[in-house]
């Protein structure tokens, strides 16, 4: 990775969430300007609700996880000002889930940053997340 990218690395490894979750970072940087990230979980039995189902709260975290990763990369201090997830189809427990977040614009303060979240053993699609971003201040 050419970019300096160790602000992105410290947020993560601050990131308790993330870690309680069992999220692992596969890949964070930024092309053409614009920051892209894919992480990977595993689906565990106390994320499973009572359909035997991933809870989509677990699936959102997951999707939220991976777009501050993305939105991070660029270099400011960003958070979320808002997002929406589509939930295409349901985890299951054990199923190994990938995540691949790709921000597709920043204009001002402001970014957007789509996550497509899949099943990593067939590649099928489990959700498409929308997130906003906005960037608060400079890195320190």
């Amino acid at each position: 990775m050419a970019e300096d990218l160790a602000h992105v690395r410290r947020m993560w490894e601050s990131d308790a969430a993330s870690r309680a979750l069992g999220i692992e970072l596969l890949d964070v940087g930024v092309t053409d300007g614009l920051g892209h990230a894919r992480t990977r979980m595993t689906v565990t039995d106390t994320q499973v609700n009572g359909h035997d189902i991933q809870h989509g709260g677990y699936l959102f975290t997951f999707a939220d996880s991976t777009f501050a990763l993305a939105c991070n990369a660029g270099g400011s201090l960003t958070v979320a000002s808002g997002a929406e997830i589509n939930f295409v189809a349901a985890g299951r427990l054990g199923d190994v889930l990938v995540a691949e977040a790709t921000e597709r614009t920043r204009y001002g303060r402001n970014g957007i940053t789509d996550v497509t979240v899949c099943r990593e053993a067939d590649g099928a699609v489990l959700a498409e997340f929308r997130g906003r971003s906005r960037a608060i201040g400079a890195r320190s």
